[in-house]
């Protein structure tokens, strides 16, 4: 009993999950906590004025949930960059309470988040929303290289459809490229039991080198192995991430590093815009990040991680530069 509790206890520490085995792939058979969690955008009254508010819930597994609002507006949508206010709640008898840390509470239901101060007098109400990217579905210019467009996985090694008309993760592409523009859109699975890196983890890698993360995210912080972050390098400007089980997109725009032989003598850089939302300005890449292969002068593959995780891409197509 002692051996079963420590590890028990180990497990909670690490911020694994006890229901791992619970991963949704559709909308579908997500579940009642799915229905809340997501963004919702609206108006409340401070002092007499009207401030918009974005909110993003987030849910953990077994009807429990964490909160952040956003004054101004959701991430990449009016939000101020800086300001946070964070709950957390709990689902009972069809109604979702969220309180705050001294900044009142609010309530969730069919849709609709109403808000109330912390005298208990309701002040604004906000309504779901559900951005989609304004690059999805966008389609290849003359010249492009397509990669993959829900036909064939046959320009990847190791490339396995899945769910019919799917990429699945843990491939890269038989041709090497150089400097390119890269427009690529992914999916990551329902996992609310799950912590951290095992929430649906895989990732970008430019020329098989540089490690865009994708992973589930969503209403986190936006540190370097987070989605967007530049794994070990660099952080996003803004968490950009929308809800699992949602279709995003990254569009990269990258200049391979130059050399002189072997020497390096310029840096590599990119910017990245996650569902139309810039998240990286001209980054110089200073160095490769672990998991795949090392830098070098020449073109190389584009991987998409393999992590143990049900991660799945479409719309794939490449313009060099």
């Amino acid at each position: 009993m002692k051996t079963l509790l420590v590890g028990l206890l180990g497990v909670l520490i690490s911020g694994g999950s006890l229901r791992g085995e619970d991963t949704f792939l559709s909308v579908e058979d997500a579940g009642p906590d799915y229905k809340v969690q997501g963004e919702y955008s609206g108006d409340v009254e401070v002092d007499g004025q009207k401030v918009r508010v974005g909110l993003q819930v987030i849910a953990l597994g077994g009807g429990k949930f964490d909160a952040v609002a956003y004054p101004g507006g959701l991430p990449g949508d009016g939000w101020n960059g800086t300001d946070k206010i964070r709950a957390r709640g709990a689902t009972e008898g069809g109604v979702t309470k969220l309180t705050g840390d001294g900044e009142g509470s609010a309530t969730i239901a069919d849709g609709t988040v109403t808000a109330f101060n912390s005298s208990g007098v309701k002040y604004g109400t906000l309504t779901r929303v559900e951005r989609k990217s304004p690059t999805l579905g966008a389609k290849p210019p003359a010249g492009a290289v397509v990669l993959f467009d829900g036909t064939s996985a046959a320009q990847f090694e190791r490339g396995q459809l899945t769910m019919g008309d799917l990429l699945a993760a843990d491939c890269e592409t038989k041709e090497k490229f150089g400097s390119h523009r890269l427009h690529i859109e992914f999916r990551t699975p329902f996992k609310p039991a799950a912590r951290g890196q095992e929430r649906g983890n895989s990732g970008v890698y430019i020329q098989g080198r540089y490690e865009c993360q994708v992973l589930d995210s969503f209403g986190l912080e936006g540190e370097n192995n987070e989605c967007g972050g530049i794994y070990s390098i660099a952080r996003p400007r803004v968490n950009a991430c929308f809800p699992p089980l949602t279709w995003q997109t990254y569009d990269m725009d990258y200049t391979a590093p130059v050399y002189e032989g072997d020497k390096k003598v310029r840096n590599a850089r990119v910017t990245i815009r996650q569902n139309g939302i810039l998240i990286h300005d001209n980054l110089e890449l200073p160095r490769g990040t672990p998991g795949k292969n090392p830098e070098g002068p020449g073109p190389d593959v584009i991987y998409l991680q393999g992590h143990g995780n049900p991660v799945v891409y479409r719309n794939i197509w490449v313009e060099r530069k």
